[in-house]
């Protein structure tokens, strides 16, 4: 599929820069278009005859058991024995989940472990069988522009398909429990509720992201938390069925390092994790850390992006002096941070 993707791309692109269509002659134009936006339609129909398989209703009945308590939601398997990604509010407090694929098939599922701060929960079906699945891509790959392709359940209206472009990259979003989510895509791919926890897809046919919220009022501004992210969590919840995290205190979004710093620093840094945001009686702000500070390195290992803050930001770190190296106005400045262990919203 992914060479069939490339080549309809490929021939998008070639008809896009090609200097022999003349853009005067409308008649001769025709015929190009068309093939143009063929390649186009062609491209995501190849996208989403591989992908959508792998996209599962989720449906859910409250642990208070009343009748008509429960919802919609949905889901994207992504291993063949059934390990399946959805979002954290779509699951949460569910006493049954059932989920539902392309071709009617029904199973049971249990919660293998749940994370309200990325707003991301990881299932299993029950079903003894193969499953369809998607692979998790390299969010970190994207850029803004690229094809962005959404699948899921809007409204109740099953295996529906729309395309945007990612609009930005590195967004925050806070979560239900009112920590701030990192590391977010936002797409003007059209996205309702009954979406949530479906994949958003890249042009390569690799889950980037899973689709989270729609800012009400606003036009075409939906975002997904990225597939890094997502992997780092599902990893966790195999391990210890729980995600247990360092906190500083910041919030953050991945932004590119000046070159002119990077060379005064002597660093090689082409993206760093720029802190937006510092809490007051965190354990950042008692380091010395400010809002503007631009983390390009973590206990020795290098920060190319909020995701990766996060992914560093572990339990080995909880309680342990790591240094921080930021650059200030341009100058590289180190600072000793002490952890403390996230503590999940009750």
């Amino acid at each position: 599929m992914t060479s069939d993707v490339d080549r309809m791309r490929d021939t998008a692109l070639a008809y896009l820069t090609d200097s022999s269509v003349a853009p005067t002659q409308p008649a001769a134009m025709g015929g190009d278009e068309h093939d143009l936006f063929d390649a186009y339609s062609e491209a995501v129909a190849a996208v989403v005859d591989t992908v959508g398989p792998a996209v599962v209703r989720v449906d859910t009945r409250e642990r208070d058991g009343k009748a008509g308590r429960g919802g919609v939601g949905s889901g994207v398997v992504i291993s063949p024995d059934g390990l399946t990604l959805t979002n954290a509010h779509v699951v949460n407090g569910a006493r049954e989940i059932r989920l539902s694929d392309t071709e009617g098939r029904t199973t049971e599922a249990r919660l293998l472990g749940i994370d309200p701060d990325t707003d991301l929960a990881l299932l299993r079906a029950d079903a003894a069988r193969s499953f369809a699945f998607a692979p998790l891509g390299d969010s970190k790959r994207l850029r803004r522009g690229h094809l962005a392709i959404a699948i899921g359940n809007p409204l109740g209206f099953e295996s529906t398909v729309t395309a945007g472009v990612i609009s930005a990259l590195g967004r925050s979003l806070r979560a239900t429990t009112g920590r701030m989510i990192e590391d977010v895509i936002q797409t003007d791919a059209a996205l309702n509720p009954g979406n949530s926890g479906g994949p958003l897809v890249s042009s390569r046919g690799e889950v980037i992201g899973i689709n989270t919220a729609v800012i009400m009022g606003a036009q075409g501004i939906c975002f997904a938390v990225a597939s890094n992210t997502a992997n780092h969590v599902l990893s966790e919840i195999i391990m210890h069925g729980r995600v247990r995290r360092a906190y500083i205190g910041v919030a953050a979004q991945t932004v590119p390092v000046p070159r002119r710093h990077a060379v005064a620093a002597g660093i090689d840094s082409r993206l760093g994790a720029l802190l937006t945001a510092v809490d007051q009686n965190g354990p950042a702000r008692r380091a010395g850390l400010m809002s503007h500070d631009l983390v390009v390195r973590l206990d020795g290992e290098p920060v190319t992006g909020i995701d990766d803050l996060i992914r560093l930001l572990d339990r080995s770190r909880i309680g342990r002096r790591v240094a921080i190296d930021v650059l200030r106005l341009g100058r590289l400045r180190s600072f000793q941070v002490t952890p403390t262990e996230r503590v999940a919203a009750g």
